[in-house]
């Protein structure tokens, strides 16, 4: 839980208790005057008397302090206080309370050392409670504490095969860590392959490190790890399993427990990058253009121009990003060549599509491009009287699947997860999901027979996926739960 210390506690200061009193977390105020003790004593506020500017004093009151609130009457006391505050409690958000009557100088001193300071003629006691104990500001005050707390160089992992919401959180992560100080290193398995991602990478000139998997894959250069737009090493990357994790930021549903030193797991938004953004704006670091570009189309891309799971906090973030990203770059990167595979793929399935009512499910045969699956599950899309589409294929001995739908009550993660979870993996979101099935549970068809694998493949995917879209549970408008752990980059592009 988090622990607040409240230094000094004036007229403000008292109404401050008063408002956050019943907040989550321990509870300590220091004050000097002997009257106010009492009172915030039979209020049940744990309560010291003392001078908030003693050291002892102060470090005995409270322990593993997250959250600093500087709340007295005195300018000059509330300096001090402040600066004790910084020096033993350096990883804790810090608000302080300019005072009565504070010279310009006493701000500016204020200022240069909290996280936020709030002057007695520009703010109302409401406005410094949201910003002293609000959830996103501690939040935010924990995601620097661990980034300070690295000793060594930071490794930020995308999941495998990153779409434009991972790749842009990742270096928006290595911003924040840059900004506290420490070195870190945007990283990622797989491969960009689809062609607005290359132009993203490309235009916005962003250097991004490429790992490859296997027994020789060693870490030790770098003291910390984090996840980014994913929440479990080994599951979406290719990271092993049991990698310690200092951070992660992810706005998908973990299907198990997610274990690492800071984590933002928020569900309720519709891209990590709407995560990252926050954190900048709340720290108050200089954003370059690439990285609000990045972001700005991270968030438009997992949003799908903010049209699907958007909420207030994409618009704010998005409204906070604009003014410092390049839209003609944005332009040009939504406009990039198609590949003629790509085109292939969309012919291939629409010319074996099988409709029964508004679903569409159909087999595009061996793959050459497995981003080109996503693409064509959204063209389907677009077919009249057509509300969900599967779209699949395979390649090294492996069914890709890339699922859609939109305006239907279906839950496409729960129907996904039903009918291929026991041959093999799958999951996502209510209205975009995917899967992977090694081809071996699916018959001894060689593979290089295209065209009796591409019977059998089409026997067994599109059949389950027809029986089962019809018994499985509507959706009630949220993230189905735990789609990101099964949920394969490689065939979600714009789908994570």
């Amino acid at each position: 839980m988090v622990s607040r210390l409240v230094l000094g506690c004036g007229t403000v200061g008292q109404s401050l208790v008063e408002a956050i009193a019943d907040g989550p977390g321990s509870l300590v105020v220091i004050d000097d005057a002997e009257s106010r003790i009492e009172a915030l004593r039979e209020e049940g506020v744990t309560a010291t008397s003392g001078d908030p500017t003693d050291p002892e004093t102060v470090e005995g009151g409270a322990e593993d302090v997250e959250v600093v609130v500087v709340a007295g009457d005195d300018p000059e006391t509330n300096r001090r206080a402040a600066e004790l505050a910084v020096d033993l409690f350096p990883g804790a958000y810090l608000l302080a309370y300019a005072g009565h009557d504070a010279t310009d100088d006493q701000r500016f001193a204020l200022s240069a050392i909290a996280d936020r300071t709030v002057d007695p003629t520009e703010a109302l006691v409401e406005q410094v409670v949201t910003v002293a104990v609000g959830d996103h500001a501690i939040r935010t005050a924990n995601l620097r504490r661990t980034l300070r707390a690295v000793d060594g160089k930071l490794a930020v992992f995308m999941h495998d095969n990153p779409d434009p919401d991972a790749i842009a959180s990742a270096v928006a992560l290595c911003r924040i860590a840059e900004e506290v100080g420490i070195d870190a290193e945007p990283c990622y398995f797989g491969e960009i392959s689809h062609q607005e991602n290359r132009a993203f990478v490309n235009l916005l000139d962003l250097d991004l490190r490429n790992f490859e998997a296997g027994p020789d894959l060693d870490l030790s250069e770098f003291a910390a790890v984090a996840l980014v737009d994913h929440s479990r090493p080994g599951v979406n990357d290719q990271l092993p399993e049991d990698t310690p994790i200092d951070v992660v930021v992810d706005h998908h549903p973990p299907k198990e427990p997610v274990d690492a030193t800071f984590i933002d797991l928020r569900s309720d938004v519709g891209a990590t990058s709407t995560l990252l953004a926050e954190h900048i704006q709340r720290l108050g670091i200089d954003i370059s253009e690439a990285v609000a570009t990045g972001l700005l189309y991270g968030i438009r891309v997992d949003t799908k121009d903010f049209a699907r799971e958007v909420s207030t906090a994409d618009f704010e973030a998005a409204s906070y990003l604009l003014p410092h990203a390049d839209t003609g770059m944005l332009e040009r990167v939504e406009s990039p060549s198609v590949s003629a595979d790509t085109f292939e793929t969309v012919a291939r399935a629409i010319r074996n599509r099988r409709v029964e009512g508004t679903v569409l499910a159909t087999c595009v045969g061996s793959l050459s491009d497995r981003d080109a699956l996503a693409q064509a599950a959204d063209q389907l899309l677009d077919m009249e009287d057509i509300t969900t589409t599967l779209v699949y294929g395979f390649r090294d001995g492996t069914v890709f699947v890339s699922a859609r739908a939109r305006g239907t009550d279906v839950d496409l993660g729960e129907t996904m997860r039903a009918a291929f979870d026991q041959i093999g993996s799958a999951g996502g979101h209510a209205d975009m999901a995917g899967a992977q099935i090694p081809l071996g549970l699916l018959g001894t068809v060689e593979e290089e027979e295209e065209a009796s694998l591409t019977d059998v493949v089409s026997d067994v995917i599109t059949d389950r996926f027809f029986e089962t879209i019809q018994s499985t549970p509507q959706t009630d408008g949220e993230y189905s739960h735990g789609g990101e752990a099964s949920f394969d980059a490689t065939v979600a592009e714009h789908e994570d």
